[in-house]
């Protein structure tokens, strides 16, 4: 296993912040973690296990181990009541993975195409979009367990999910290093275009023939395309906060003061506000501080504009926090990792 030294983070974090690592690895197949762990440069509290780079800030130089998970494989397991068990690697990009199953005739996963990372990050964040969450999929989670250092599979009720959160980001944080994944697709597809401006923009594109899951992926793909830019020319990490949810009362007293906000009564009785919405209604579209921005088409989305230093994103994800706080009283949180953890908003 190489250990290479000073490497530069920049083309591997999509917003594009300016970091570099002390020690850095490639992982390249699930059983190099064995030799991974047994590095003198790795540290179980301090070790960074690196995708996609979709999530994650890099407020500074990182002073320890970095990982590269760039595991590859994709296979079919089983079929069984018309339900496909496909086991995809970590290492493999999530809309590519996406894009393989769609052309393999299944569905499940059309409503998240086009979300930036990495397939083993999915689990982790329990990414979602367009009224669909991975959770909603995943049959099972292969990990390697630091604690044992022995490999574990996690079923879909291990991984405790709910919005947004996962035991990879709770209880089992640090201890689990996933290197697979299995989703349980349909070989029947049954749309589920209820979300936003899904529905339209799929009846538009199909005029009036029998919708595909490739109809809703390609309008999925449309779609953020025109809200979110491309990380490759314009440094993102995706959506920057998570929609807030709020009790019933909270949502009831906006609604009578912003009659046409939107919302998404929950199963529990509290509801989902869009995030982005109550950033747009501060009109903090194009607001900037530094090197770093409000996407101008899409308030949900911050972007590194003019070679954003790591200071530049912090002012600014607390000033629209703030703001929205003070118009709305209503708390948004990041989406994306602060690493260091000593940042967050």
């Amino acid at each position: 296993m190489q250990v290479m030294h000073d490497v530069d983070l920049t083309p591997l974090n999509t917003f594009g912040l300016k970091a570099r690592a002390r020690d850095f690895a490639v992982l390249e197949h699930e059983n190099d973690l064995y030799e991974i762990v047994k590095l003198p440069a790795f540290d179980r509290e301090s070790v960074l296990w690196l995708g996609g780079g979709s999530n994650i800030l890099l407020m500074r130089d990182y002073q320890g181990l970095v990982v590269h998970v760039k595991n590859k494989g994709i296979r079919e397991l089983s079929r069984s009541d018309g339900l496909v068990y496909i086991e995809a690697q970590a290492g493999e990009v999530w809309h590519d993975f996406v894009l393989h199953t769609l052309e393999a005739g299944l569905s499940g996963l059309e409503n998240l195409s086009l979300i930036p990372g990495s397939v083993g990050a999915s689990p982790v964040q329990n990414i979602g979009a367009y009224g669909v969450e991975v959770k909603d999929v995943i049959h099972s989670v292969r990990c390697f367990d630091l604690d044992t250092r022995t490999f574990v599979t996690l079923n879909n009720a291990d991984c405790r999910f709910s919005y947004r959160e996962s035991l990879f980001k709770q209880a089992g944080k640090g201890r689990y290093v996933i290197t697979a994944v299995v989703f349980a697709l349909s070989e029947t597809f049954r749309p589920n275009v209820r979300y936003g401006d899904l529905a339209a923009v799929v009846e538009q594109a199909c005029a009036g023939r029998k919708i595909t899951a490739k109809d809703v992926s390609d309008a999925v793909c449309f779609i953020r395309s025109g809200k979110l830019p491309d990380p490759a020319t314009l440094g993102n990490v995706g959506s920057f906060f998570k929609n807030p949810v709020v009790d019933a009362e909270t949502a009831q007293k906006l609604l009578a003061q912003h009659p046409a906000m939107p919302h998404y009564p929950q199963a529990d009785g509290s509801v989902k506000l869009a995030a982005g919405w109550l950033i747009d209604r501060c009109n903090l579209k194009g607001f900037q501080i530094g090197g770093a921005a409000v996407h101008n088409k899409q308030a949900l989305v911050l972007v590194n504009k003019q070679q954003a230093e790591a200071q530049d994103v912090y002012a600014l994800a607390q000033h629209i926090c703030r703001t929205v706080q003070q118009a709305f009283g209503v708390a948004l949180q990041a989406e994306p990792n602060w690493l260091p953890a000593d940042f967050h908003v």
